[in-house]
């Protein structure tokens, strides 16, 4: 890496300089408080509970705080930690340890929530309420579900979360320390070589882009170490694409190109022998089985349990067989029930699956929810802005960013070009966006 840290020491120092002090000026103004243009708080005895602890519910509750003034505020979740899910390819790759995207739930707990340590088995919107899974019934005048989604790992058959790191087997998502055994993983292939197989499912899932990094950085791992040679990358892509906006799609096929990854369109993972190292793949031609010496599982994703039991869910359309949640894409209202909203994973829309697409719905959401209560209505519109900073390779990535029309929305145009794979972006992911993160959790971005 010393080449890299020459670089970022020595880089070019025009662009460097023009980032930094647009980066400073986005991160301070990042910095003020929710509600910081309308001093006046809206007074209310408003009963508001927030199904989800993750990014999407502790970043809401905070805006939320600093924009109501009597409201009764409620978070219900189980989980005792929070995870820093954008850190999870980086942890996988080596470059960071598990105690960077793990933190005591209630160090972001915002002060003046009241927090239910249960888990939610039933949503009521017909009678405006929830029940915890202890049987605990909790009423609402709004509910904003923030729950999420659901890692739907026994959907592929043969597929045991716990042999994570074992014998080839990797998965990013499920925890940060199955994020550190798919290194481990990762580690042992970049030394010895063979088959890497890498995919995603035909599921919406969170950040699309994760797959992509993932097979770039197991390239850029066994380069480094010289047994590029002795490798064979396959990505099975669960549709004709590699990424949902045309324009990046091309852009990493080119990539692949150059690196060698070779691409198997319209395969879908639905099973894999653990034993035999041998993956099954569903195609328009039939089942096809793939053996490897490297495998990295991405799991079908779909709405949670209760809330895909629940009436909220889309009932027909391309979200409604895993559940995700019926809104209006501009606001995330829910199309029939006018006090519940979504934000996170969790809303039924076209995009939306990141972490920074959460710190652009939140105000969103919460302005339409302060100006509902004080009997107004909110103009706030959330135009699907994404944003996946696409690694591929240690010390470059690529800011894309976009909207649900497929439009390229740079935060830095003639800084940062969204396809060129730079050293700027390679900084903001590594360095940037966790105190960018921190903010949005303390409703300040």
């Amino acid at each position: 890496m010393s080449d890299l840290k020459t670089e970022l020491l020595n880089g070019v120092d025009g662009d460097r300089r023009r980032f930094m002090a647009m980066f400073a000026a986005a991160a301070g103004a990042s910095l003020l408080p929710a509600g910081a243009a309308s001093a006046q708080k809206v007074s209310t005895k408003a009963k508001i509970v927030i199904v989800g602890a993750g990014a999407a519910g502790i970043s809401t509750a905070a805006r939320l705080l600093s924009g109501l003034d009597g409201a009764d505020i409620t978070i219900v979740d189980s989980k005792t930690e929070h995870w820093y899910q954008p850190g999870f390819t980086l942890v996988s790759a080596g470059l960071k340890s598990a105690d960077y995207v793990r933190m005591p739930l209630d160090s972001v707990m915002p002060k003046g929530v009241t927090w239910v340590k249960e888990g939610v088995a039933e949503i009521d919107p017909d009678g405006k309420k929830i029940v915890t899974d202890t049987g605990k019934a909790i009423t609402y005048d709004w509910l904003i579900v923030a729950a999420g989604l659901k890692l739907d790992y026994e959907a592929i058959a043969g597929m045991d979360v716990k042999q994570i790191g074992k014998d080839g087997l990797a998965s990013v998502y499920a925890s940060p320390d199955a994020a550190v055994a798919s290194w481990q993983a990762m580690s042992k292939f970049a030394d010895t070589g063979g088959v890497g197989l890498f995919g995603r499912p035909a599921t919406e899932m969170k950040c699309a882009g994760a797959p992509l990094k993932y097979t770039f950085l197991t390239d850029d791992e066994l380069r480094q170490r010289g047994n590029r040679g002795k490798a064979e990358l396959f990505y099975c892509a669960q549709n004709k694409g590699l990424f949902s906006v045309p324009i990046v799609s091309e852009k990493v096929r080119m990539l692949f190109l150059d690196r060698g990854v070779k691409v198997n369109y319209e395969h879908v993972m639905t099973a894999i022998d653990l034993g035999r190292k041998v993956a099954t793949y569903k195609t328009p031609t039939g089942n096809v089985e793939l053996k490897y010496d490297f495998c990295a599982v991405v799991p079908p994703m779909r709405a949670p349990d209760a809330v895909r039991k629940s009436p909220l869910g889309w009932r027909e359309g391309p979200w409604a067989n895993d559940g995700w949640m019926e809104v209006e894409r501009s606001n995330l209202r829910h199309k029939r029930y006018p006090n519940v909203f979504a934000v996170g994973d969790v809303a039924g829309v076209p995009k939306g699956k990141t972490a920074a697409s959460v710190k652009w719905q939140v105000p969103v959401v919460v302005d339409h929810v302060i100006a509902a209560i004080a009997g107004k209505e909110s103009k706030e519109v959330y135009n699907g802005y994404t944003s996946c900073p696409l690694i591929t390779r240690k010390g470059r990535a690529m800011l894309v960013e976009f909207d649900y029309n497929d439009n390229l929305v740079p935060s830095f145009p003639g800084v940062i070009a969204p396809l060129e794979e730079l050293w700027i972006t390679w900084v903001m992911k590594e360095v940037a966006l966790k105190p960018t993160y921190m903010s949005m959790l303390r409703g300040m971005a």
